[in-house]
């Protein structure tokens, strides 16, 4: 059995999977969807609010998300606090970017910070609310999420940019403009030697954060939470490994 807040990272993982979902659907305009995502952090004291998006198991989610506020009021106020400020920053930091396309690479860092090392400092806070970790630094917890979300984006190219209604394009402008036009001119077979040598350009931008992650496993000290974090970690180090293969092979 895992001896942390099991029950605290499960809600706190379903509420911003919520938010994350709002934030994916592109068939929402933006008039509705940006309000929404500013409020986010109120709505999960709300027994009552949900909103119909997404596909699949996400659309039951946010079907059923009286459910998740119902056991979020039931955690501890400090746990509370702690995600509530978490959904507050991620939010806010997901409307700006729908209605700002990720141009530079400082960008690119700060909307990877919006949506997952943001979930890095959220669990390291309730990491150390269970008193079972020291508090990390916000710039390691945040390379933890960082390194997972942009392995994520460049795994995910093609599906994001074949999103319909519309095209979901994270890629900085400052890295794919030195190749192409227009982002999208990647997936074109008449593309491919450039596309590889964008891809090395943007895996090399991903490997930037694998020390920090390292070092924040590194001072774990209770098991269950070390699997928890060194096992997404392990999984992406592969998938961008496997990248990295491509990027040689190719070239």
């Amino acid at each position: 059995m895992l001896t942390f807040a099991v029950l605290q990272v499960c809600i706190f993982y379903l509420v911003l999977r919520a938010l994350d979902t709002v934030e994916d659907d592109t068939s929402i305009a933006t008039d509705v969807k940006v309000p929404i995502l500013i409020a986010f952090h109120r709505h999960i004291y709300d027994r009552d609010w949900h909103f119909s998006c997404g596909t699949k198991d996400y659309k039951v989610l946010m079907d059923q998300f009286h459910h998740v506020s119902t056991a979020f009021l039931e955690l501890g106020k400090g746990y509370q606090e702690a995600i509530e400020d978490i959904t507050k920053r991620m939010g806010a930091g997901m409307a700006k970017f729908i209605c700002k396309e990720v141009e530079t690479v400082d960008d690119y860092d700060e909307y990877c910070h919006y949506v997952a090392g943001l979930v890095g400092l959220g669990l390291s806070k309730l990491f150390h609310a269970a008193d079972k970790e020291d508090l990390a630094s916000d710039s390691l917890s945040n390379s933890m999420g960082l390194f997972l979300q942009k392995t994520n984006i460049i795994r995910d190219y093609l599906e994001d940019i074949n999103e319909i209604p519309k095209s979901r394009m994270f890629w900085p402008r400052q890295i794919w403009s030195k190749y192409v036009n227009k982002l999208e001119d990647l997936k074109y077979e008449e593309n491919s030697d450039k596309a590889v040598q964008c891809l090395n350009d943007m895996v090399t931008n991903a490997l930037i954060h694998v020390e920090d992650c390292l070092k924040y496993m590194a001072a774990l000290r209770d098991p269950a939470i070390f699997k928890f974090c060194a096992i997404p970690q392990v999984d992406y180090f592969s998938t961008i490994s496997q990248l990295l293969v491509l990027c040689v092979h190719v070239s």
